[in-house]
């Protein structure tokens, strides 16, 4: 996400940067950087055009360029700037105001719609909502059977509507069926096309004029770029939205559509879809994006990601080890567990700050499969060998790895990076944090 955006900006800002004293010339320079840099994103013309006008009269004034570090002024203003271009603030559902509240998703074939339906449904689950789904999309064959697979996979009520063929009919019952049982909210996956037309507009409206949900959401395939910026301003012309799911945004190294979105269609991006697992929605926040683009990662998403997937007694066992320097490989297996439940590696390592400015790990790409070799090698040791590694000797590593799978390489490996942990983590407990902000990381 923003990979080829954010590594543009920052060349532009390393070179602002490097040279300590700037010029109008200096700073103009830059911004027709910027501008070809948003523009390559696919971000809208309209939108990259204002963008860049306005940071270049900010950046321009006096107080910029007669500061001690101007290059570091004129980040701080992109930076404000991508804020409010996304809109300041995250933007909640309104689901206060109905019960059961209907939440519609709209938007054409093949967008994410009925994956949106169940990672929303997860979502609000996790937040003491009691979510009813129901498809409302009576032309394609599956998609009331793939709402329902994927209703089951999270344990959430599915409205049976395979035996009905008016969607305005399903809508109306699915609310009463929802209002019956005690559901708070009700998800609706409607109809999409391959593009907009009469017939799918009427039919939208007339769910909309009958059930009257409390939130209209269009969802926007990220990989279609501006077609889905100017499909989003029709379906709002049209019907009337309240807000945007932007999905598919993992395989979108551009991510010109979400810095377009709000600012052409004046409606928020209230959630991303990061992949195809029912937890892979985040709630979209304006000023953690911006730090995402210029690099300078989000520790607030990474953290709570951890809070959602760690258990609080374990986390709390796991401090005392590492105050006694008593980390196992077990530990080490229950750690490597608790980041796959986070999320792909690369987007994790994407929110750590500077992270892409490391030369070893800018353009690597993190394999999940070394943290299945980990687990497989560890799995392969004995109770003893996991709580006391030092009795691992070449007989043993010979037996770890044949159990495993594996090379007697790829053994030493996981043991030597698991002694460089241990040495860490004896840094940070006595006090050494100062030093390893320095620069003596125990990892080459």
């Amino acid at each position: 996400m923003f990979e080829n955006l954010t590594e543009k900006l920052d060349n532009v800002f390393r070179k602002l940067k490097g040279r300590g004293i700037l010029n109008e010339e200096d700073v103009k320079a830059a911004m027709k950087d910027i501008r070809m840099a948003l523009l390559e994103a696919d971000v809208n013309f309209r939108v990259t055009r204002e963008f860049v006008e306005d940071v270049s009269e900010r950046a321009i004034g006096r107080e910029v360029l007669d500061s001690i570090s101007p290059g570091q002024q004129i980040v701080k203003i992109v930076h404000g700037r991508l804020v409010e271009l996304m809109g300041y603030e995250s933007s909640h559902l309104n689901l206060s105001n109905r019960f059961p509240a209907p939440v519609m998703l709209v938007g054409l074939q093949g967008c994410g719609k009925t994956t949106t339906a169940a990672k929303l449904a997860h979502h609000l689950t996790g937040r003491k909502h009691r979510v009813s789904l129901v498809s409302a999309d009576v032309y394609r064959p599956a998609a009331i059977e793939q709402l329902k697979i994927l209703g089951e996979s999270i344990n959430a009520n599915v409205y049976d509507s395979k035996d009905q063929k008016d969607p305005v009919k399903i809508c109306v019952k699915a609310v009463e069926d929802a209002e019956t049982n005690g559901f708070d909210t009700l998800i609706i996956d409607t109809a999409g096309r391959l593009h907009i037309d009469d017939k799918l507009m009427d039919e939208l409206k007339g769910i909309k004029d009958t059930i009257n949900p409390s939130e209209i959401l269009f969802i926007a395939d990220a990989m279609t770029g501006q077609d889905a910026v100017s499909v989003a301003e029709k379906f709002d012309d049209l019907l009337g939205i309240d807000g945007i799911v932007l999905t598919k945004m993992d395989g979108d190294a551009r991510g010109g559509a979400a810095l377009s979105l709000k600012k052409v269609t004046g409606k928020p991006v209230k959630f991303i879809g990061m992949g195809e697992k029912t937890d892979a929605l985040e709630i979209f926040h304006p000023e953690r994006m911006a730090s995402r683009i210029l690099g300078m990662g989000d520790i607030l998403t990474l953290v709570e990601k951890a809070q959602t997937t760690a258990d609080e007694k374990t986390a709390k066992e796991l401090g005392k080890k590492i105050r006694k320097n008593s980390f196992t490989l077990d530990d080490l297996k229950k750690q490597l567990a608790q980041i796959k439940k986070m999320g792909p590696l690369q987007d994790i390592l994407g929110m750590i700050p500077g992270i892409g400015k490391i030369k070893t790990l800018k353009n690597a790409t993190p394999d999940e499969r070394e943290l299945v070799k980990t687990t497989a090698i560890i799995d392969s040791m004995t109770k003893k060998e996991r709580s006391s590694y030092k009795i691992i000797n070449g007989q043993r590593r010979k037996r770890i790895a044949k159990g495993s799978g594996t090379t007697v390489q790829d053994v030493n490996k996981v043991l030597k990076n698991y002694i460089e942990m241990r040495k860490m983590m004896k840094k940070l407990t006595k006090g050494g944090m100062k030093s390893m902000m320095r620069g003596n990381l125990p990892f080459k």
